[in-house]
């Protein structure tokens, strides 16, 4: 990775990707080809059979500090527009995602963050939303995410503020679901996507379209489970005091 200039990164090792902002120069600020990059990225990894997890991160000792605020000064950009398609593509990803947080996760970056399935930080670490200190509609879609994490009080404190929160007042109001000592995070999270890959991408993938809202294909996934063999291996691993070996892939239609 060149740590000279900004960009997105990724590399894929043991079934999980890891995107890995960077742009060192301004805390990994996230610029306008960076937003647009991003879909097409999360594209080719969620073709990719071999991906049974991904790990959203920040170079160095930063996860994201929010947009460029340089893309912002024309009055014609679309830097918000593109944040937002990147946000909704990371959301929809279709295998389990993880933020792992380290020191400014502000504006932009929170906005990721809350679009991934999970978030685990470090102590340390700093959330915040920061629409409110710049004049920008935050995005409905955003705000919506950040209120089912972590419900219309706290999210309102954010918006509302733009104040920064420390990542013990982040775990207590949900904005993040682990909050590991300084030189642990990295290894919490090898061991949680190595669980994750370990489990049914079946399970996973029907879990992450119901908690979209979207269960109308529920007669569908049960029978991709009985079809697939996947619930008698998982019965069967059980009873047999064995690791499970589920045969499930996704085709196109799923």
């Amino acid at each position: 990775m060149d740590r000279t200039r900004a960009q997105l990164a990724h590399s894929v090792a043991d079934g999980v990707a890891t995107v890995v902002i960077s742009n060192p120069a301004k805390r990994n600020a996230m610029t306008a080809a960076m937003w647009q990059a991003l879909p097409a990225l999360l594209d080719g990894l969620a073709a990719d059979p071999q991906v049974r997890a991904l790990v959203l991160t920040g170079a160095g000792d930063t996860f994201c500090a929010g947009a460029d605020i340089g893309s912002l000064k024309d009055p014609d950009s679309r830097a918000q527009g593109y944040a937002v398609v990147a946000e909704n593509a990371l959301a929809a990803f279709p295998r389990p995602t993880l933020a792992a947080v380290r020191g400014y996760c502000v504006g932009g970056g929170s906005q990721l963050a809350a679009a991934c399935d999970l978030r685990f930080a470090e102590e340390g670490a700093s959330f915040g939303v920061t629409p409110a200190k710049l004049g920008i509609v935050y995005p409905a879609s955003s705000t919506r995410r950040l209120i089912d994490l972590m419900g219309p009080s706290a999210a309102k404190y954010l918006l509302f503020s733009g104040e920064l929160i420390g990542a013990e007042r982040a775990l207590r109001t949900g904005l993040i679901d682990e909050l590991l000592p300084a030189g642990e995070l990295a290894g919490r999270v090898r061991e949680f996507t190595a669980v994750l890959t370990s489990r049914s991408l079946l399970t996973q993938t029907a879990v992450k379209e119901f908690a979209d809202g979207r269960g109308e294909r529920q007669a569908h996934w049960r029978g991709c489970a009985e079809s697939s063999g996947e619930t008698a291996e998982g019965v069967a691993a059980f009873l047999e005091r064995r690791p499970p070996r589920f045969p499930w892939t996704p085709d196109a239609k799923d």
